[in-house]
């Protein structure tokens, strides 16, 4: 078995992050499904927060993504982000980021939810893309090892220990196994759930279904984000349209022509994510349309071209001058709030297995993320899981011996659970993409209800019992879609409140006695497709 000291499951901002900080403590070895490019990281067009202003500090930006998590977030690892974020900013910058400048500083654009402008960009609304290639042009130029086209297909584990991983090449079908001493999760989230997403194809739960399976907790999965504006043209897939556009002063409008956000929050189109979703969700049943519209077309010309390079050019490719037309938007799935549970040093339940980024749910989102806070936690928590492995926690930051993760403070318990099984659907077919993205999409989208919630709840757990051991890429990916939703379901029936990202019609309120986490487990001994 070919042994490295770190192995880490995916090339998105996270993975790179990870192994360029990595590179001169051990061998380190990449592992991606596709080329070390695809990932959902290049499509993140709103950009990376941080208190770089003047008018800004660490104490707001912590203030603002409390406010947005709606009572779930973990306060310790919220004020670890929003403190060690200039530093993050400043190591982007040393590896070649090109950040947006103006007069010389890094440039800071507004986002929603943000009381003052602390959102950095780079090439506009191409941030994502940037780092992407400036992170990954590193790892090439510094000759970190790179196995491209190989999925990860399950983690070793002995004694509660990670051993290393098994992994498929998705090109001949042969599998092979690598051994490793630490393994970092870095796969992103699982956009692919639903049929109208923001995310890229990538996006399929992989790394969340690998630790589940291995015995890691998994948490808050009933708390999904619904970016509120993603471009609705018929034919044209989901292509998100930045935050940032409303930051800057567009207007959101119904098919009217009116404005409406005022109607449903005093921040009017700066309001939260969850609360603009829902919003536009109402107004276009009102309307009886399947879109609303935002407004640039008060905004001078040069000031959308330059500020929003590639929304302006994709929808001119696609007949849309949106300096001079209303850009026809539809909420689309985001991102994944929950994951595989760590602590601050990016630690699971298991020695030696860490996660990060999408995969990780660290608890600075809580119920649903703040804009922007997404690639900056990120950053963060990859350099932390290197920091922990060399002992580098400083005096005040250790807190605890061994690798068992730290639990912050809770005013109730939180429930630890595991995935029961259900009575099998008779009519069931067998499992599809499609049709698993289509019931994702009705049952456990923006607006949740208990009858709609059972029904998935049941259908996908008979899926999970039809679905064949997968074999190649493609059934791997539904295997781990199938289990992703089954946790999604199964959390947001429990749940029975709403809260931040988690809406149900049937408890429109929150709920003090739901101040607290879903954790699953999986059950011991029980193999994937028998729970």
């Amino acid at each position: 078995m070919n042994h490295f000291d770190f192995i880490i499951v995916g090339s998105g901002i996270a993975g790179l992050y990870s192994a360029i900080q990595a590179r001169e403590h051990g061998s380190v070895l990449i592992i991606t499904k596709g080329s070390i490019e695809d990932c959902n990281t290049r499509y993140a067009q709103g950009g990376i927060a941080a208190a770089i202003g003047k008018n800004d500090s660490t104490e707001l930006h912590l203030k603002d993504t409390i406010a947005a998590g709606d009572g779930l977030c973990n306060e310790e690892a919220v004020r670890i982000m929003v403190d060690e974020a200039p530093e993050r900013i400043a190591e982007l910058v040393q590896l070649g980021v090109p950040f947006d400048t103006l007069y010389g500083e890094i440039a800071l654009a507004r986002e929603a939810a943000h009381s003052v402008p602390r959102v950095a960009h780079a090439g506009g609304d191409a941030t994502g893309e940037h780092i992407e290639v400036t992170l990954s042009t590193r790892v090439r130029s510094w000759k970190i090892r790179v196995l491209e086209f190989s999925l990860a297909t399950r983690i070793l584990v002995a004694g509660n220990t990670v051993q290393g991983v098994r992994v498929l090449d998705c090109r001949t079908g042969a599998t092979e196994e690598f051994g490793c001493r630490y393994l970092i999760l870095a796969t992103g989230g699982a956009g692919q759930l639903f049929k109208y997403t923001t995310n890229s194809a990538v996006a399929t739960g992989d790394g969340l279904t690998l630790a589940y399976d291995a015995g890691a907790e998994i948490i808050d999965m009933e708390f999904y984000q619904f970016h509120p504006t993603a471009l609705r043209l018929p034919g044209v897939p989901p292509f998100l349209i930045s935050e940032a556009v409303r930051g800057e002063g567009g207007i959101l409008r119904n098919v009217k022509g009116e404005r409406f956000m005022t109607d449903y929050s005093p921040n009017g189109d700066l309001a939260t994510r969850d609360v603009v979703a829902r919003s536009i969700v109402y107004e276009m049943e009102k309307t009886g349309a399947d879109k609303v519209f935002i407004d640039v077309t008060q905004l001078p010309a040069p000031t959308v071209t330059t500020r929003f390079p590639n929304i302006y050019h994709f929808c001119l490719e696609h007949g849309l001058d949106i300096t001079r037309e209303l850009i026809p938007i539809a909420p689309a799935a985001h991102y994944l709030i929950g994951g595989v549970k760590t602590n601050t040093w990016g630690e699971t339940n298991i020695t030696g297995l860490f996660a990060c980024g999408e995969t990780a749910c660290t608890g600075v989102h809580g119920a649903n993320r703040l804009a922007s806070n997404s690639l900056l936690e990120a950053v963060i928590f990859s350099k932390r899981i290197i920091r922990r492995v060399l002992g580098q926690t400083g005096p005040t930051l250790s807190g605890f011996e061994g690798s068992a993760p730290e639990d912050p403070p809770q005013t109730l318990d939180d429930i630890r659970t595991t995935l029961s099984s259900r009575p099998a659907q008779r009519k069931a077919l067998p499992p599809r993409l499609s049709a698993l993205q289509t019931l994702m999409w009705e049952n456990i989208g923006i607006m949740r209800n208990l009858e709609g919630l059972s029904q998935a709840a049941s259908i996908l757990s008979t899926w999970q019992k039809l679905v064949p051991p997968p074999t190649d890429r493609p059934s791997y990916e539904l295997s781990n879609l199938i289990l992703a939703g089954r946790l999604m379901a199964e959390a947001a029936l429990m749940r029975e409140e709403s809260r931040g990202a988690h809406f149900r019609s049937d408890f429109p309120q929150s709920s003090p006695h739901w101040q607290r986490h879903i954790i699953f487990t999986k059950p011991e001994g029980n193999p994937r497709t028998q729970t």
